[in-house]
């Protein structure tokens, strides 16, 4: 079994925090910041069991074994 770090956005909206795997597009929500990355944990274990049981994993390893991941904020007026 590998093991991956990935990136976690989360963010309130309504009263509610909602979390998000941009590497995997995956996302989820909690009650707490704590709660709601605690269920994107949970919600990604399954996106990748799906993908091995699919034989997809491969396609999703590649993405997720880059040493190299940069997270930034900006800006922007629409």
């Amino acid at each position: 079994m590998k093991k991956f770090n990935l990136t976690a956005t989360i963010w309130e909206e309504e009263g509610v925090y909602v979390s998000k795997c941009p590497e995997l597009g995956v996302a989820s929500c909690g009650d707490t910041p704590e709660e709601a990355l605690s269920n994107l944990k949970e919600a990604v274990e399954l996106y990748l069991d799906n993908a091995k049981e699919l034989g997809l994993i491969v396609d999703v390893e590649t993405a997720l074994a880059s040493s190299r991941k940069f997270t930034s904020t900006f800006e922007v007026t629409a």
